[in-house]
C-alpha cells in the first residue's frame, strides 16, 4: 500500500484530532465508487479513496478536496493479498479502527458471452475482483470493523445477480454476483449480534464507464449505496436493496 507523503501528514492528523466515522471504498478513482467518497464526505466521513493506480487516485480525491471534503487516497489492488495487508497495517496504525467497508470495486461486464461460449479465464477473472477481492477485504478489515460502535459493510453487487431473473448474458460478471450476495449472506449470519450490519445492495443500471450511456445518474446510484452505509443500529442485515427496498435474490 502506498499513500501519498501528504496523505501521511492528514491521516496523522485525522487520527488526533477528529472522531470523525472512517469509510474505505474501494475501486473508487471513477463511477459509483468515487460519487460515494463524495456523498459520504458530505455527511462528515472520513473517507479512504481506495484506487489500484495511486495517481488516479490522488488525482480523483483533489478535486474533492478542492471542495473541502475530507477524502485521502489509498492505493489498494483488491486481488493482491499483500496490498490490502499493507492498507489494513496503515488504516490500524492511523486510526484504530474502521467503521465503514464498501466493496466497490468490479470488472468485466461481459456482455459479449454467454454461458455455454464464456471464457473460463475471463470468469475466474470476474471472481478474483468481484468475488474473491471483497472476500479477501472483509477478512482482513473486519478485526477492524468489531472496534467501531456502527460498523457497516456493504458488498455492491447487481441485479444481474439474482437467480429470480438470472439469464445467459454477462456469464462472468453475473456469477461473480451471485457469489458476492451469498458471501454477504454467509458474513450477515457470522457476524450477528455484533454492531456490524453486512448487506448487498444493487445501485441500479448506472451512467458510467461500465455501465454505458442511458442509465440513472451516478448521484442516483451511490445514493442507493449510501443508504445501507448510513442505515440505524439495528437495521437490516444479510439483505439485498436497491433504493433501500428489498431485492428478489
Amino acid at each position: 500500500m502506498t499513500v501519498t507523503s501528504e496523505s501521511d501528514s492528514h491521516l496523522g492528523a485525522t487520527n488526533t484530532m477528529s472522531d470523525a466515522p472512517i469509510a474505505l471504498v474501494t475501486g473508487a478513482n471513477r463511477g459509483i465508487g468515487l460519487e460515494l467518497c463524495r456523498q459520504l464526505a458530505q455527511r462528515g466521513y472520513t473517507v479512504l479513496l481506495g484506487s489500484r493506480d495511486l495517481a488516479k487516485g490522488e488525482e480523483a480525491a483533489a478535486n474533492l478536496k478542492r471542495q473541502g471534503l475530507d477524502v485521502l487516497p489509498v492505493q489498494l489492488d483488491v486481488t493482491d493479498r499483500y496490498s490490502i495487508e499493507q492498507l489494513r497495517a496503515q488504516v490500524e496504525s492511523m486510526f484504530g479502527r474502521l467503521d465503514v467497508l464498501v466493496n466497490n470495486a468490479a470488472t468485466l461486464y461481459d456482455t459479449w458471452q454467454r454461458a455455454l461460449n464464456a471464457d473460463l479465464d475471463i470468469v475466474l477473472e470476474a471472481l478474483e475482483t468481484n468475488t474473491l477481492g471483497a472476500w479477501q477485504m472483509c477478512q482482513a478489515f473486519v478485526p477492524l470493523i468489531r472496534r467501531s460502535r456502527h460498523g457497516r459493510i456493504v458488498n455492491v453487487s447487481s441485479e444481474a445477480g439474482s437467480l429470480a431473473g438470472m439469464d445467459a448474458v454477462a456469464p462472468a460478471y453475473n456469477l461473480s454476483k451471485v457469489a458476492l450476495n451469498a458471501l454477504t449472506r454467509m458474513l450477515a449470519w457470522e457476524l450477528r449480534g455484533s454492531h456490524i450490519l453486512v448487506n448487498s445492495v444493487c445501485p441500479g443500471w448506472v451512467a458510467t464507464d461500465m455501465g454505458g450511456a442511458g442509465g440513472r445518474p451516478v448521484a442516483e446510484g451511490a445514493a442507493s449505496v449510501l443508504w445501507a452505509v448510513t442505515l440505524p443500529d439495528g437495521g437490516p442485515t444479510g439483505g439485498f436493496f436497491r433504493n433501500g427496498k428489498p431485492l428478489p435474490w
